[in-house]
């Protein structure tokens, strides 16, 4: 029997090593449920992961004009997501120079600037401080260059995605997307141009967000957890994938990790099927012939028929199945967590194509579809099962780790993935 560490409580300081139980040697890897439940280890994260990681802000298609704003909440600051009157896109922090309140107090809009409601401090798209009432009492000597908005340290964009960072000395964006950038080109050259549909879901759970970050990239749970859509997926096209099969796990480096299926199911993209209709069968197929023309055989084929559930980290998943869904996963305490989710799609397709391809997001991945209540309710029980810590202290996450020996694929079940996951976890936690 595997030897158990000692009680990560009553050691004195937290040792993330002590955490995370890596032995490959002896098939053993494994997580102290004390990470999932603890406040002073969800603080920490808030310090070594949040505050030092590249996360995502947005797409830019959701800002398709000039003076187009969002208001956005990143590692708990309030930001303001903005194409500028010169058609650039901002991020700025989401408080007044003057006295801090929030500028922007709606969740969208447009402006060519925005005005504070406490002392009417006013602010141009372009960040600069543009009014503000009775200029002359701060005398002669005032500047307000000084009191511009401010920014994140680091702010990039990534084939239309775009991250922010706290940290001044982070490594740029695509050093750190690494091999991840690969699988976000896969989703950016399905069209010529992708937009974010209007509109969104957010909801939450009172489970750790890591578990929904396992959760999203968890090949192991589909035929047990989701059988409802298994059946009706089988019913509806005719066809059924056993999850166990036709599968891929990749470890991508810095946390970031991969899972793809060789799917049956209808891909808008590429991939026709009848749950498509057969009006819209001449034009998903001439997408792929277009695909075809752009890009060598491979490189086409894995665009237009593989599935790909792709976790940049720490909390950004991009679902690329059925349709894509681009998921943040951001907690706000040890036990609680808010996921905000939304549509990308390929910009000019036909309008029922468009519509079959959101059916197909909300019956699976949508708040109350087949899918995504099934998992929060996994993620909430583990949560209440983690009562029980102090007396079963562990949580096995070492299934397919013989392979790291053999140098044998990895399938979606076999958890490299999430092990991915929580070496990256272990080591910014150590730092």
């Amino acid at each position: 029997m595997t030897q158990l560490l000692p009680d990560v409580r009553e050691t004195g300081p937290i040792d993330p090593h002590a955490l995370v139980d890596d032995r490959p040697d002896d098939g053993c890897f494994r997580v102290n449920r004390q990470t999932l439940i603890d406040e002073e280890i969800f603080a920490a994260e808030r310090d070594h992961i949040f505050d030092t990681c590249w996360l995502y802000v947005g797409h830019e298609s959701e800002l398709p004009a000039n003076g187009d704003y969002l208001a956005r909440e990143v590692a708990g600051r309030p930001l303001i997501f903005w194409r500028d009157t010169t058609g650039q896109v901002q991020v700025y922090l989401n408080t007044c120079r003057h006295r801090g309140a929030l500028l922007c107090r709606v969740p969208s809009g447009n402006a060519k600037g925005l005005s504070c409601f406490y002392h009417a401090w006013t602010y141009a798209s372009t960040g600069e401080l543009s009014a503000l009432p009775d200029e002359a009492g701060y005398g002669e000597n005032f500047d307000r260059d000084r009191f511009s908005l401010l920014r994140p340290p680091k702010i990039g964009s990534y084939r239309g995605f775009v991250f922010c960072c706290f940290d001044p000395d982070a490594v740029d964006l695509p050093t750190y997307l690494g091999e991840a950038c690969d699988y976000l080109d896969l989703v950016a050259d399905q069209s010529p141009e992708m937009e974010v549909v209007d509109g969104m879901h957010e909801y939450s759970m009172d489970a750790n967000w890591k578990l929904f970050v396992e959760n999203s990239l968890d090949g192991y749970h589909l035929l047990p957890l989701h059988r409802t859509y298994f059946d009706y997926l089988k019913e509806a096209e005719g066809s059924f994938l056993d999850p166990r099969k036709q599968t891929r796990a990749e470890d991508l480096g810095g946390g970031h990790a991969v899972i793809t299926v060789e799917g049956p199911w209808a891909r808008p993209v590429a991939r026709w099927t009848p749950a498509m209709g057969e009006e819209n069968r001449a034009w998903i197929e001439e997408q792929r012939q277009l695909l075809e023309q752009k890009f060598d055989p491979d490189r086409a084929r894995r665009i237009a028929e593989t599935d790909r559930n792709l976790l940049i980290f720490p909390n950004l998943v991009i679902n690329d199945i059925m349709g894509i869904v681009v998921r943040t996963i951001t907690p706000t305490s040890a036990g609680r967590t808010r996921i905000a989710q939304w549509s990308l799609a390929g910009r000019g397709e036909p309008a029922d194509v468009r519509a079959r391809r959101l059916d197909s997001y909300i019956t699976f991945q949508g708040p109350g579809g087949l899918a995504t209540p099934d998992d929060m309710e996994a993620c909430e029980s583990c949560q209440l099962g983690f009562r029980s810590a102090k007396e079963v202290p562990w949580s096995d996450i070492s299934r397919g780790i013989a392979k790291e020996r053999t140098g044998e694929p990895f399938v979606a079940s076999d958890e490299i993935q999430q092990r991915a996951f929580w070496r990256h976890w272990r080591d910014l936690m150590s730092r």
